[in-house]
Formats: structure tokens, C-alpha cells, sequence
């Protein structure tokens, strides 16, 4: 029992003591345990993660994220003892000092902008501030250009030694510049902040991933980065834009624009069966006169749409079986008072057109003709009319995949501002205001055998390199009109451009079916006569007529006269329409090739020795001796002979401008980048030429523009 009593009196003795100190430690000494705690690990910070790629529909990148950086100065050692706190400062102070001619030198070297004597004049204030994070240079840098500040002495110590800290930033870059810029959207100069509109802002869930969280802790008397919950990079969005296709509309529309000095042009390509957007272009004038994307014109303008509104007019008619395609109406002189104003043809100063078979007044664009129609059979039932094109789906608000688009405005009798005058007016394309997509969607319609699809931009999601989410194509209407409408409306549109006024949109190649348009933009309350009147001048339509692949809308608002749909808009949409068709011929490749000879292939310039590889897989003689044990990279350009590829290297000197003249852009930019220069691409292909000639001095940071083709 001695010792029975003797074990209790220790255990609880040494439980008094642990519950004393335990409270000593809680509350006595809780600060400077929490010192300590501090010491060891930091709070929780984000992650960041990579912001996903935006991707075209033949594979080729639209918006990808780029580190670039910010460098800072950390004047004073982070030690916590105060013996090596002052040594490592002393340390660190001596080493800065003895080479602070050379730093500068070599950051007046990698940033030519800012000289040397400024760069030494802004650290030594740097110091004198004591400053823990001091900004070294005002802008962002390559990767390229930190990699060659942290060559320089001291800083090439590392961070704990130098003090030089970079501060990572991702930066939005878009290979092909403006190319279809204002629906890929913009983001943020930091991308973690996230995106503005288009595409980006529409995915940016989607596309920036989730962010990490990661904390440091000593371990070992070193400080690790403890990682609490892993980043997840974003998805890649997979788009329907056609590159190509993208380029070939931008460039037929710019030309047109330049030439009739036009303040807007929209250019909308969809692929019939799938809704798929291919391309599309929206170009506003700016005070330069250069044309830019500034807005998303084709999906927000809010604009009465004119004579290709005619279509749907003449098609309620049809489908009522008021009229015949035969229907014959008198036009006379091409005026004709209604209620009080007065309809009017384009020619009517020439007489007019006088007697007008249904589908010649679509031929000719007559306002008499389809006003008169709509007036005499829909005048006593006005909403007979207007549900006749809700049943059309012209109507309805499109749902797209990015914001900001507009909803049709078609009045109805029992709505405010319904008069007399209404009905004649909206049956040719006024009073009422339909955003260029939606009117193209309606066409894309017609084309499609009746079945109206929701436009698209994106049609895939995808992760490392695998398809996630699919969208597939959604139907709006599955029956805009009956199968006896909808092959009378094809013919006669088919008829509008190879017998009307719109011979201009047609092609010798195929077939094409739309219709022009051409209306008065109203200046809002002032009417349309105050000032100068501005004209929208329109093509809808699709092509080829028998079997439609494609349909296209290219609208154009332009000040004064003349003002023709036809002459203006469709020979944009003849000119694209045959580059894209050309495009998309798809032909055998047995018929293409000579049996009995080898294909010799056309070679880039650039790193000979990865085309090397390439060709020894395929099979194909080089002349030429290219080590491939050499670890430096072999540039050069390459020819071709009979039955072998020639190829010949280059000696790139040190410090003068290079020759990528034939190089593909991979190539150009890794080289040129290299010597430190800054790299601008236009166009697509091979380089044809670049700014600043080759042998020129490389002078860092400078910007080479090059044009591909």
C-alpha cells in the first residue's frame, strides 16, 4: 500500500505539473510562442494557376498566357539573428557597391530605354530608403530578359544573397493580333484578375482553372513552400473560328471599307448544317482612319436591316397562300402614296418598274411591290403578319455563348406607335431592328431545309489534350416554313443574284442565293434627313445554292451616296465566297501525285537539324553535312534538287539581327527573342519579311515586325 500510494502522489504531482505549465504556456506565454510559431510558418497564399488556351477550329492557337515578370531589390537581409543579420547585410552591402557600375552597365545593356547613370542613381536611392521590396525597372520583362539580369554579378547569387526578387505575371497573347479579336475577348494585364468580355469573360470559369493555396514553413532551417490545396490549370476552349477563313473575310472587308471610307463593316461566315461561326469580323473606323475591332457589331447593332428583310415579308405571304411566286403586282411609276407618305423604288425617278412578278420584286428590291403586298392582305389583321414571322423564329432573342447580344424589336398592333404607316414600312425592313446574326441565322435557315440552329463559337472543352464537354448543335425551329415555301423562296433567291440586283454577289465557280439591302440609318430622334444621311448596305444569303455549305451576312454602314447592297456588299461576299470555296475543295490526293517520282517536300528555313529528323523518317536524301551531336542549335535555310533537299547553315552572330526571312513563325520568334528583341507577327504562313534587315545592330527590347505570308 506504501508503494501503491507513493505511484499515485508522482502521477498526480506530474499531472499538477503538466496542467500548470500547459496554462502557463496558454496564457503567460502566449505571445512569444506565437513569435515563434510565426517564425516557422507564414500564412496561407494563393497558387496561381495557367489560364487555359483558346484554340481555332484547325487547331491553331488564338489566346494563350505568357509569363512575364516584375524584378524588385530587397536592401535588407531577412535574417532573424542579429549577428548574421548584420554580417549578411555588410555582405551584401560590400558585394553591391564594388559592382554597382557593372549592374548597371548590363541593365542599361538589357533595358536600352533607361540609361546607366539612371539605373545607378535609382538603387543607390534604393538603399539609402532601406526599402524590402523596391521596384528595379517600371515595366513588365520576358523571360528572356529576367534570364539575362540574373547573369549579372551578384544577382547571378540568387535571391537570399542578391536580394533580386521577380514577381511572375501571366500575359494574355494573341498570335494573330486583332483576328477575330472582339469575340475572343479581352482579359486583364494580370489574367488571375480575370477577363472583360467575349469568349474569355463568356468561359472564364472555364478557362482560369482553380487557384491553389500554398504556405512556407522552416524545416531543417530552410524555408520550403508547403503546398495546402494543388492548383488546377484552366481548360482549353476549342472554337469554331476558322483562321483561314477568319483572315480571308477581314481582308476582303477592310479593302471595301478603305474604299468607300466607311465607318463600320461586319462580315459573319456560318457553316450551314451545324451553326458553327467560322468567321467573324467587326471593324469601326477610328479617328486614324485605320480600321479596328473595337465592339462586337455583328451580334449587338440594333439597326433596321432593310431590304433583306423583304425575304421574311414575302415568305409570311407565301406560307398564308396569299401570293404565288407568279403573283403579279402593279408598281406603276414606283411611287405610291401610303397613308399619308410616300413609297418609293430606287428607280422611281426613271419611271419605275410598272408590273412585277412576285419573284421579280425580290430580283429588283422593289419597296412598292412587297409594301403593297403585306398592305393588301394583312392591313385589316396586322398580327396575322407579325405572328406569321414569330412563327419564323425572326423574332427571338438567340441565347449565344457570349454577351451582349441584342434582342429583335418587331412591333406588334397592340404595342405603343403602331400606325398605319407600320405595316408597309416593316414589311421592307423599317421600324423594326434585328442585329445582323439574327439575320443571318434566318438565311442559314432557309439554307438548312428549314431548321433553324443556334450560332456557335465554341464547340469543345478540352484538358490535357482530351475532349471534357461537347456542344452540340441546338435546333431553334425545326420548321421555319412548309417544304412548297421554302423551295419557292430558294428559287427566287437563287434568281435574286443570277437574274436581279445582285449579279454582283455571284460566282462563275457555283451558285449563290441572297438578297441585298439597302436602308437609311436613323439618326434616333432626328429622323433620317438631319445632317448627312448614313446608309447600311447589306448581303445575306448562302452558297453553293444547290447543296448550301455556307452561309454569310456582310453588312456595311457608310455616309451619303451612292449606297447599292449589291455593288458594295456582294462583291465582299463573291470575293470571300469564292476564296472559301476554293479553300474547301477537297480532292484526292492520288490524283495529285506522280507515282513514279518522290514528293519532294517544301522545307521551312530554321533549326536544320530538327527538319532532319523529319525527313530521315520520311525517307528523303539531304545534302548537306548537319551534325546532330552538337548540342548548339544548326540555323540555316534549305533548297530543293532533284530526288534530295539541300540544306546550307547560317552563322547568327552575337550581337546583330538575324536572317528569318522563310522561317515559320516558332522559329523566328524562339530566334529572334533570343538576341533579346521584341517580336510583332502579321499574317500567316512564312516570313516574307521582317522590319529591321538582317546584319543590323541588336539593339535589346527593340520590336521586329514581322509579315508572314
Amino acid at each position: 500500500m506504501t508503494r501503491y500510494f507513493f505511484v499515485v502522489l508522482v502521477m498526480a504531482l506530474i499531472g499538477i505539473a503538466i496542467v500548470v505549465k500547459a496554462g502557463i504556456t496558454m496564457f503567460a506565454e502566449r505571445q512569444y510562442w506565437q513569435e515563434v510559431a510565426d517564425r516557422f510558418v507564414s500564412v496561407s497564399k494563393p497558387l496561381p494557376t495557367n489560364r487555359g488556351n483558346i484554340i481555332s477550329s484547325d487547331g491553331k492557337l488564338m489566346a494563350s498566357s505568357l509569363p512575364e515578370y516584375r524584378i524588385y531589390m530587397d536592401f535588407m537581409s531577412g535574417e532573424r539573428d542579429e549577428k548574421r543579420k548584420k554580417k549578411d547585410q555588410a555582405l551584401r552591402d560590400s558585394m553591391l557597391t564594388a559592382n554597382l557600375d557593372s549592374i548597371c552597365d548590363g541593365l542599361h545593356r538589357i533595358f536600352p530605354d533607361q540609361s546607366a547613370a539612371k539605373f545607378k542613381a535609382h538603387i543607390r536611392k534604393g538603399r539609402r530608403m532601406k526599402s524590402r521590396y523596391y521596384l528595379l525597372y517600371p515595366k513588365r520583362i520576358s523571360y528572356i530578359q529576367l534570364k539575362e539580369v540574373k547573369q549579372l554579378p551578384v544577382f547571378r547569387l540568387g535571391r537570399n544573397r542578391s536580394g533580386l526578387i521577380e514577381l511572375p505575371y501571366n500575359q494574355r497573347k494573341k498570335p494573330f493580333g486583332s483576328l477575330a479579336a472582339r469575340t475572343l475577348g479581352d482579359v486583364y494585364p494580370d489574367t488571375a484578375q480575370g477577363a472583360k468580355n467575349g469568349l474569355e469573360l463568356a468561359f472564364d470559369t472555364v478557362l482560369k482553372g482553380r487557384v491553389g493555396q500554398y504556405h512556407r514553413q522552416k524545416v531543417m532551417n530552410k524555408y520550403l513552400n508547403i503546398v495546402d490545396v494543388p492548383p488546377v490549370d484552366g481548360c482549353d476552349l476549342i472554337t469554331t473560328i476558322d483562321v483561314d477563313m477568319q483572315d480571308i473575310c477581314e481582308k476582303a472587308l477592310v479593302d471595301k471599307l478603305k474604299e468607300l471610307n466607311a465607318s463600320v463593316g461586319v462580315v459573319v461566315l456560318m457553316e450551314v448544317a451545324t451553326g458553327e461561326v467560322k468567321a467573324i469580323v467587326n471593324m469601326t473606323q477610328g479617328k486614324d482612319g485605320e480600321y479596328y475591332e473595337i465592339r462586337n457589331n455583328a451580334i449587338s447593332d440594333m439597326l433596321e436591316p432593310g431590304s433583306t428583310f423583304k425575304t421574311a415579308s414575302i415568305m409570311v405571304a407565301l406560307e398564308d397562300g396569299k401570293i404565288t411566286p407568279d403573283y403579279i403586282v402593279d408598281t406603276g411609276n414606283g411611287q405610291k402614296p401610303m397613308y399619308g407618305r410616300v413609297m418609293k423604288d430606287h428607280n422611281w425617278h426613271r419611271g419605275g418598274y410598272g408590273k412585277l412578278t412576285v419573284t421579280e420584286i425580290l430580283e429588283v428590291s422593289s419597296n412598292v411591290g412587297t409594301s403593297m403586298i403585306i398592305d393588301e392582305f394583312y392591313k385589316k389583321d396586322p398580327q396575322k403578319f407579325v405572328d406569321g414571322l414569330k412563327r419564323m423564329s425572326i423574332d427571338q432573342p438567340l441565347h449565344l455563348q457570349i454577351a451582349g447580344e441584342g434582342k429583335p424589336n418587331i412591333k406588334g398592333p397592340k404595342e405603343r406607335y403602331f400606325a398605319k404607316t407600320t405595316l408597309p414600312w416593316m414589311s421592307i425592313g423599317y421600324e423594326t431592328q434585328v442585329p445582323p446574326i439574327n439575320i443571318l441565322t434566318f438565311y442559314n435557315a432557309i439554307a438548312n431545309n428549314g431548321v433553324s440552329v443556334r450560332p456557335k463559337f465554341v464547340k469543345a472543352i478540352m484538358k490535357d489534350g482530351e475532349i471534357v464537354k461537347e456542344y452540340p448543335t441546338e435546333v431553334i425551329n425545326p420548321k421555319i416554313c412548309s417544304d412548297k415555301t421554302l423551295a419557292q423562296i430558294r428559287e427566287i433567291l437563287r434568281k435574286v443574284v443570277g437574274e436581279g440586283l445582285a449579279k454582283p454577289a455571284g460566282s462563275k465557280q457555283f451558285h449563290v442565293s441572297g438578297k441585298t439591302g439597302t436602308a437609311q440609318i436613323s439618326q434616333g430622334t432626328a429622323g433620317y434627313k438631319t445632317g448627312r444621311t448614313n446608309y447600311l448596305v447589306s448581303f445575306c444569303g448562302y452558297f453553293p445554292s444547290e447543296a448550301p455549305k455556307y452561309s454569310m451576312i456582310v453588312s456595311i454602314q457608310k455616309p451619303g451616296l451612292p449606297a447599292s447592297g449589291g455593288l458594295m456588299a456582294g462583291s465582299v461576299f463573291s470575293k470571300i465566297a469564292e476564296r472559301v470555296y476554293a479553300k474547301d475543295l477537297r480532292l484526292p490526293l492520288t490524283n495529285a501525285i506522280d507515282s513514279n517520282s518522290v514528293v519532294i517536300p517544301d522545307v521551312k528555313t530554321g533549326e536544320l537539324r530538327e527538319a532532319k529528323v523529319v525527313l530521315d523518317a520520311l525517307g528523303i536524301k539531304i545534302q548537306g553535312n548537319i551534325s546532330e551531336s552538337s548540342a548548339k542549335e544548326i540555323w540555316g535555310s534549305t533548297s530543293t534538287v532533284a530526288q534530295s533537299v539541300v540544306m546550307e547553315s547560317r552563322n547568327n552572330m552575337r550581337n546583330f539581327v538575324p536572317n528569318v526571312i522563310g522561317m515559320g513563325a516558332k522559329d523566328a520568334v524562339y530566334l529572334l527573342e533570343s538576341k533579346g528583341l521584341k517580336v510583332r507577327l502579321t499574317g500567316v504562313g512564312k516570313v516574307r519579311k521582317q522590319s529591321i534587315a538582317s546584319g543590323t545592330t541588336v539593339k535589346k527590347g527593340q520590336t521586329v515586325t514581322l509579315e508572314l505570308r
